[in-house]
């Protein structure tokens, strides 16, 4: 390494460790010159920092409720036709079976998101959460994408604002941070034509912040994008969550090439999953957690990006389809059992969390009480 790379990294590593703000030229300098351990211990010191030693994981179950959708992005093995033989469409007992499920599995949360079906209209999207609710009320249903909220906008010409503060009467408790993936224009519409642009995505975030909703955020990589749009995309999402503090964990997402109109692409490496774990978590300085889903990383990378800067590995996650329908050969679900080794495996610490990020303290006959708030950083 020569000197002025060395002065460089040197220079960032002190940003770092005085909390100061790393610039977009930083992290494209990280990108192009640190070696996987200096991110993975630069990431590791803004981890620890945040939320200490422990890792985080969630008691929850997903519901994609169809995956009849009118779009066709080029990176999607989920959705199908109306009359496809894949296509299905669950019914209100199916639904309520499936809430029943998790309810008697001990889960805290739902997380429901699905295609954009042109035959249904946005009250049967509403009637989801309000059934789910009104039968299950200590269920946290995290719901809809930005996608999905700016689809029920154009087909009832009503405001996103105004939609999602109706849904929130019903029993919505936040929103999921998909339909992100990359919000470059010279990206975007290549891979996501006619979709939410990352305009619009933005601001139903902001405006379900506005409401007193918390969200998560996503980045799909390793298609057809480069670092320079990886880093855009983190920087816009930096910038909003500077105006509302609203957002509690970034996915980055892992691309899986199967079954897509992509599936030239080779899957990201570990490698590149662990660099970029570790410069999202560099660059979203104002962001609580980051969140390894292994589900897209598999077990064993989720595992090591605990040292790359990420500090939850999401839950048991039954019923996942979306991912799996792209290739993902991770299990369908883990036992809370099963969670907890991985973890410790790490050396870290496991916490279970409800979707605000409330310590979930266990009692006989599977009642739960929530604890403190989980954040170490101020």
């Amino acid at each position: 390494m020569n000197a002025t790379i060395d002065r460089r990294l040197c220079e960032i590593r002190g940003k770092v460790e005085s909390r100061e703000r790393l610039s977009v030229d930083d992290g494209l300098y990280l990108d192009q010159h640190a070696d996987l351990a200096t991110l993975g211990e630069l990431a590791n010191i803004v981890r620890e920092r945040k939320n200490g030693n422990v890792t985080y994981y969630n008691v929850n179950e997903h519901l994609n409720p169809t995956n009849v959708c009118v779009y066709r992005c080029t990176f999607c093995a989920f959705r199908a036709d109306l009359k496809s033989e894949r296509g299905y469409t669950m019914s209100d007992e199916q639904i309520l079976e499936r809430a029943d499920e998790a309810s008697e599995r001990g889960c805290t949360e739902l997380h429901i998101v699905g295609g954009l079906h042109h035959q249904k209209p946005y009250e049967w999207y509403l009637n989801i959460i309000r059934i789910i609710h009104q039968n299950y009320p200590d269920l946290h249903l995290k719901a809809w994408t930005a996608v999905e909220w700016d689809w029920f906008s154009r087909v009832t010409g009503r405001p996103t604002q105004e939609l999602i503060a109706e849904m929130k009467d019903a029993g919505l408790g936040s929103l999921p941070g998909g339909g992100a993936e990359i919000f470059h224009p010279d990206i975007r519409p290549k891979i996501c034509e006619y979709k939410a642009d990352a305009g619009d995505w933005l601001r139903i975030h902001r405006e379900a912040h506005e409401l007193g909703l918390h969200s998560n955020a996503t980045m799909l990589y390793g298609h057809i994008e480069n670092i320079e749009h990886r880093l855009d995309h983190l920087a816009r999402l930096r910038e909003l969550q500077d105006e509302t503090d609203g957002f509690q964990t970034f996915i980055p997402l892992a691309f899986h090439p199967a079954n897509t109109r992509l599936d030239h692409i080779p899957k990201p490496s570990g490698l590149t999953d662990l660099r970029t774990m570790a410069i999202s978590r560099l660059m979203l300085d104002n962001f609580p957690h980051v969140k390894a889903y292994w589900v897209m990383l598999g077990m064993q990378i989720a595992q090591v990006a605990q040292s790359y800067g990420a500090d939850d590995l999401d839950g048991t996650v039954v019923h996942e389809k979306i991912y799996h329908d792209a290739g993902s050969d991770s299990p369908q679900e883990m036992t809370v059992r099963e969670i907890r080794r991985l973890i410790e495996e790490t050396g870290r610490v496991p916490i279970e969390r409800d979707t605000l990020y409330h310590e979930i303290i266990r009692e006989p006959g599977r009642t739960w009480t929530k604890g403190r708030k989980l954040l170490v950083e101020a």
